[in-house]
């Protein structure tokens, strides 16, 4: 199968002054790409959506640090690393002295949005096969939509760039508001689901039988799922509803193939970063000007793997691990979730070709302890320290579409209508029929029951503090107590640090911008 290759596009002016005289003598490398000279063919237009999608596996993104951010601040996770940047992600105690992590994040968002600007700018322009240039066009608008969704997330109060800086003066961004943060991420996939295909398949040109590109069907999904995080029920339901009736998606009949290397880019996959850990060079991208010799791996593994076999940097709760034990499946059998999302000391459960009790055998407090097992290469490596992972991160998977319909259709009093599509959720993995064990919930009683079936089915995917968050557990007393009963890092939860603090240098740079509140 061919997937998408990522190209490193640089398109920078070199420019040489001298002074004498009072007069100044500029000369220009002409054998120097610009962004004038770059943009010519339907070649240099597939390359320049190519380098827009790099931003998404660089270490500020999903090859380690995005991940991280989302997964840390959630109750299924908590991190003891010894890297205190790490550690403070997960307990709300960052400050704006180290930039480290979720400086990075925010860098290669910006990084990505001025790709997909200078795609969207330049393309138009170029005399080229007008399907092509459609599908190339709406890929910058996802990508761009994907990056502000994940500005307008994390840090809420920042700019949102859609144009190319006109002078040096346009470089200095205006501040803007959360609010106009997503109506351009929504805007942007709007644009990209009117212009992008259901497949690559069947589609004549470069991009033929491509993997991994942005579909319509990610870029309804990811619209719903904005307007799911702005409360517009009723859009985000119809969003939803529209990517089911494409009718290409289905879960994966086994519930851990969502996570295994050999089977990515599923039928239940809907948009996932593409790492590969046979292409490209023998370094981790870490980040700065794209190298020739960069690998296209993920540092994932490595940083959430279990003692003795990665860094445990990342572990899931105690409280997670407890949620999916309050239920049985219809034969009595423990939710098969469990196994696949954590390893925990039980009969049967083996983490790289070892018994869990006998790797630990001589140590208690991780014999009685828990790791995690999602994106872990524990069933083709001895271990993770290579740091060098070639599996996808799934960043929408369709069982996420169809919880956050069900959700959608509560909010807007269809409570009845939900259990349908939560039940495709739990009929995979033979859990019983809510119709049955739940009739008639009311509508709070089905806002609760989807919380917990989102814990269970996206444990440790960076969903759950997006859910909490979104939900207004945050502001609610009873339920921020509850937090802090699962799990003590939201005990130095402060009211404004359900966003990260703004980069300094962003601050300092851009005048007239102010700080995150309580940073």
């Amino acid at each position: 199968m061919s997937t998408i290759k990522v190209y490193a596009v640089m398109i920078a002016a070199a420019t040489i002054g001298f002074t004498a005289c009072e007069k100044k003598l500029e000369l220009v490398n002409p054998n120097a790409p610009t962004s004038a000279s770059f943009w010519k063919t339907a070649d240099d237009a597939v390359k320049g959506v190519n380098a827009a999608y790099s931003s998404l596996i660089i270490d500020g993104s999903y090859m380690r640090s995005t991940p991280l951010m989302m997964d840390t601040r959630g109750d299924d996770a908590k991190s003891n690393s010894p890297w205190l940047q790490m550690y403070n992600t997960g307990k709300f105690a960052l400050n704006t002295a180290d930039g480290a992590i979720y400086g990075w994040s925010y860098g290669a968002f910006y990084e990505g949005v001025s790709k997909a600007n200078q795609v969207l700018h330049y393309v138009p322009q170029i005399e080229m096969d007008a399907e092509l240039k459609n599908r190339i066009l709406g890929q910058a608008h996802f990508l761009r939509g994907l990056y502000f969704f994940h500005l307008a997330n994390f840090w809420g109060n920042v700019a949102y760039p859609t144009e190319l800086p006109a002078s040096k003066v346009a470089y200095y961004m205006v501040q803007e508001t959360p609010e106009a943060g997503w109506a351009k991420a929504m805007a942007d996939f709007d644009a990209a689901a009117g212009l992008l295909p259901v497949s690559y398949d069947g589609v004549h040109g470069p991009d033929q039988g491509n993997k991994g590109r942005a579909t319509k069907g990610a870029a309804l999904a990811y619209l719903g799922k904005a307007q799911l995080f702005n409360k517009l029920w009723p859009e985000a339901a119809a969003s939803f509803k529209a990517v089911i009736d494409l009718g290409i998606y289905d879960l994966m009949d086994n519930y851990r193939d969502n996570f295994r290397e050999n089977s990515e880019n599923n039928i239940e996959s809907i948009f996932e970063v593409q790492f590969d850990g046979s292409v490209g060079g023998t370094e981790l991208g870490w980040g700065g000007t794209p190298s020739s010799s960069w690998g296209k791996y993920s540092a994932r593994a490595i940083t959430y793997g279990p003692r003795g076999f990665g860094f445990v940097d990342v572990q899931p709760t105690r409280a997670a691990f407890n949620a999916f034990n309050e239920e049985k499946t219809v034969d009595g059998k423990e939710d098969p979730r469990l196994r696949a999302t954590m390893f925990f000391n039980a009969p049967g459960v083996t983490l790289y070709g070892q018994e869990f009790s006998v790797a630990y055998a001589n140590n208690p407090a991780d014999l009685n302890d828990l790791f995690v097992r999602k994106y872990q290469n524990d069933e083709t490596k001895p271990n993770e320290f290579d740091w060098r992972s070639g599996m996808n991160e799934r960043l929408l998977r369709y069982a996420d579409v169809l919880l956050m319909y069900a959700e959608a259709l509560n909010e807007t009093g269809a409570t009845a209508e939900a259990y349908q599509w939560i039940k495709l959720v739990r009929d995979r993995v033979g859990l019983p029929d809510l119709s049955d064990t739940k009739p008639a919930m009311t509508q709070a009683q089905m806002r609760e029951q989807i919380a917990h079936e989102r814990l269970l089915e996206l444990s440790l995917e960076g969903k759950r503090f997006d859910d909490i968050n979104r939900w207004g557990w945050l502001k609610d007393p009873v339920k921020l107590a509850m937090l802090k009963e699962r799990d003590p890092e939201f005990n130095s939860y402060q009211p404004g640090r359900e966003y990260f603090p703004i980069p300094q240098s962003e601050i300092e740079i851009n005048k007239g911008w102010i700080q995150n509140s309580s940073y």
